[in-house]
């Protein structure tokens, strides 16, 4: 039976690069960055924290790299747009404290092939991941989700490109979607909700008039009408903002970096960790296999879900769920079919994904912590290279 209904409402939310706990995760993953550009073995879990001029890191680091930990966190900042000295968040300003020691050894015994019992890389921890894909938009994405990045990311590209024309706006922001479905495919926009950070001196009328604008750009026009209700600032004023206005830490948006509550979620945060950790890779492996299920015309909506046991490479389950909209007999055949085509298998993770060298494949960690981690061309797990595998893998099941 289909678990589509016929008509409803859904909802996602996005932040901007600005928001105080998309800071975090941007610096934790730009320390990820750093540290694997010099030495691709790097293991690395790290926890940021950003409040009123004051930037914590911490975590466990084991890395041949030479990083200075406080130049790469303040160029983050300086990036993102926190220069002003009057907000309470300035990388002028900001101290950083850094308390990192290096990863467990009892950790580093499971993940690393030459100690772990089976002599290969076996999971970063136990768990369980999810990927997912969709045919209700070019990037397979939810439309929710895409939109309500593609808002917030505009009004950062406008803060930044045109700041003479936009310098009432500052870092923060947030956005929100809510889209009618009918049938399982999105219909109509019915309401959006912005929140931007702003000057004393802004005029709410600005604001409003910039936010539509953005919409009209982002969003098809076939999903656009007269009557989408906004809500611009809601509350009136939004002066204080960012890390001075609410403290920030690493791995607290994973609704955002994901599917923005479409599908299931494991739990775990991305940023900060290195691809040995399977919260992250396996996640990003998911969505991979996932979109090339959909790309393929197997399904019109795809969730694939693995579990791990810690220092064990081979996953304990593959479980596929198309939501009635398979194109096989049923899901357990595209089970089948995944094993055929993909590894998830930590190291083969890595090696299909490139996991370990984003420099040298033109990408980066700290890139995938703003505006999500999928549904953008530029990151290889959005790859849909394998979709002649999998056509030829399912032919024997349709």
């Amino acid at each position: 039976m289909s678990k589509i209904n016929v008509e409803h409402v859904f909802t996602s939310e996005s932040v901007s690069e600005g928001h105080p706990d998309k800071v975090c995760d941007q610096i934790s993953d730009a320390i990820l960055d750093a540290c694997l550009a010099q030495d691709p073995e790097s293991r690395v879990a790290c926890e940021t924290l950003a409040t009123t001029d004051l930037v914590v890191i911490s975590g466990e680091i084991t890395t041949n790299a030479v990083v200075n930990w406080q130049d790469v966190a303040l160029r983050v900042i300086r990036k993102i747009g926190y220069v002003d000295h009057n907000v309470g968040f300035c990388a002028d300003n900001c101290k950083v404290m850094v308390c990192i020691h290096r990863q467990s050894p009892d950790i580093s015994m499971g993940v690393t092939a030459e100690t772990s019992r089976s002599r290969e890389q076996g999971a970063g921890d136990q768990g369980m991941m999810f990927g997912y894909a969709s045919n209700e938009t070019a990037e397979l994405m939810p439309a929710t989700i895409l939109y309500a990045h593609k808002i917030v990311e505009e009004l950062a590209r406008l803060r930044k490109s045109e700041p003479e024309k936009y310098n009432f706006l500052r870092p923060d922001s947030k956005s929100q979607v809510s889209i009618r479905y009918r049938n399982g495919k999105p219909v109509a926009v019915e309401t959006v909700v912005v929140s931007h950070q702003h000057t004393p001196e802004m005029k709410l009328e600005a604001l409003e008039q910039l936010v539509r604008e953005v919409v009209r750009k982002v969003i098809p026009a076939e999903l656009l009408n007269d009557h989408i209700k906004y809500y611009i600032n809601p509350t009136g004023r939004f002066e204080i903002g960012g890390p001075h206005g609410d403290t920030g830490l690493t791995g607290r948006k994973i609704i955002v970096d994901t599917y923005g509550g479409v599908g299931s979620h494991g739990g775990g945060a991305f940023s900060g960790k290195d691809p040995s950790k399977v919260d992250r890779s396996a996640a990003y492996m998911c969505r991979y296999i996932a979109k090339n299920i959909v790309a393929a015309g197997l399904a019109d909506k795809c969730e694939v879900q693995v579990a791990y046991a810690i220092g064990v490479a081979e996953p304990l389950s593959i479980n596929v769920d198309t939501y009635g909209t398979g194109k096989l007999s049923n899901d357990t055949c595209l089970e089948k079919v995944i094993r055929e085509v993909f590894s998830l298998r930590p190291t083969a993770i890595l090696e299909a994904l490139q996991l370990k060298y984003p420099a040298a494949n033109h990408w980066s960690y700290e890139d995938a912590a703003a505006y999500g981690h999928f549904g953008r061309p530029q990151f290889p797990w959005e790859k849909t290279d394998k979709v002649e595998a999998v056509k030829a893998a399912a032919a024997k099941y349709l």
